[in-house]
């Protein structure tokens, strides 16, 4: 399994080329984000934010399945 940081730098790059490349994504980001702990309970460990990170692949594969043309 990955480190929290490995996991970390790759869900700051997959948001990071969502919002450059697919801004129209960029709205969906704070529904995904809900899929992290909350506030009373702020602890991530790495399955959640590997969970997270495929939540936002999927997301993006799924946006590019729908819409070739921006692939």
């Amino acid at each position: 399994m990955e480190t929290r940081q490995e996991l970390t730098d790759k869900i700051l790059k997959i948001t990071v080329l969502i919002q450059e490349k697919y801004p129209e994504l960029s709205k969906y980001l704070g529904e995904v984000q809900e899929t992290l702990p909350s506030f009373e309970h702020p602890h991530v460990e790495a399955e959640d934010l590997a969970k997270y990170y495929q939540t936002l692949e999927e997301m993006l594969k799924d946006y590019l399945l729908e819409h070739p043309e921006l692939g």
